[in-house]
Formats: structure tokens, sequence, C-alpha cells
């Protein structure tokens, strides 16, 4: 069982929901990261949500659609979230990490070496934005290999039905429909 099942399977025990945080990795500043990540366990954050940053963030509203920008002006990049992920995994092996992002860094690292990758360096799942679920089947298989939980991120407007886009939704994949006002 992974850390993500574990953490909530504990919390269902406690009559608990879990919160899970975000942050986008290098904002404000990359130096400041990692300490963000053990100052929002020690606050009581169950799971640590990790935006790795992308140049279109299309799924953002302003806010961190400019935390993506700062991240990226500093240097921040997948692999750099990696190491981020693997350096925070040296002090605190139990608190889940999910990385949310976008298809394209992890199409350019090559699905293979992002699964390897990403389990090396402790990550229990990723969200991806935008790659729709008849794409995803590779990577996604690849991840839960590696006892990964998948997550998926639809656009609420999309061209094929419901009954179409997810013939087989496997248990240990959460699907989430972001909506932006």
């Amino acid at each position: 069982m992974n850390r993500i099942a574990q953490t909530i399977q504990a919390l269902k025990q406690q009559g608990r929901k879990a919160l899970a945080t975000y942050i986008v990795n290098g904002d404000p500043a990359p130096d400041i990261t990692l300490a963000a990540m053990h100052t929002l366990v020690e606050a009581g954050a169950d799971i640590l949500e990790i935006g790795v940053p992308f140049s279109d963030p299309m799924a953002e509203g302003p806010v961190i659609q400019r935390g993506h920008e700062r991240a990226l002006a500093h240097g921040t990049s997948l692999r750099g979230t990696l190491a981020l992920v693997k350096t925070f995994r040296e002090t605190n092996q139990k608190t889940p990490v999910v990385l949310m992002g976008y298809a394209n860094p992890v199409e350019r690292m090559g699905y293979a070496e992002f699964a390897k990758s990403a389990a090396d360096a402790g990550v229990d799942g990723l969200l991806t934005v935008d790659l729709p679920p008849e794409e995803a089947e590779d990577l996604h298989s690849r991840l839960r290999e590696r006892g990964w939980r998948v997550f998926s991120c639809w656009r609420r407007l999309l061209r094929k039905p419901a009954s179409k886009r997810s013939p087989n939704s496997p248990a240990d994949s959460f699907t989430t429909f972001p909506s932006r006002g």
C-alpha cells in the first residue's frame, strides 16, 4: 500500500478528511520550497501537492499562473522538482507527495524515465491537467506498475461523451473536474 492509501486509511479510522496543500516548486524562490513543504506538514498538511512549473498553465487562475512564471524565471524544472522531492524524502518518509503539472514536461522526459526517476525520488502520485484519458494509458500503466495513485484532471467541456472517454476507470485512479469561474 502506498503512502497516499496509508494516509487516507489512517485518516478514515480517525474520522478525518485529508488536508492536501498545493505550492508551486520554485515560487517565490527555489530555496524556499523545501522549507515550505516541511512547514506545511508541521502545520497539519496530510498530502503535499507540488506544482511543476509550466509555461502555459491553462488550468490555473492568475495567482498560480504568476507563480509558474516566477518559478520558470528561476530555472525551476521537472528534474529540479524530482530532486526537491528526493531531498524532502531524506527527512520525511511519511507524507505523500503528488506532482501536479502538464503532460509536455513528462512527455519530453519520456514516460519510462519519468516513472523511474519519480519513483526513485519518492513521488507518490501524478495529476496531469492536460493529458486526455485516451492518451494516458501508457503513462498510467507505467506509474501503476510502481504502486502509484494516478489522478486525471479532465476539463468539463470535452468533445466525447463520458461513456466513450473512460471505459475502464481503475480503482486506484481519481478524476477531478477543475472549474474556473
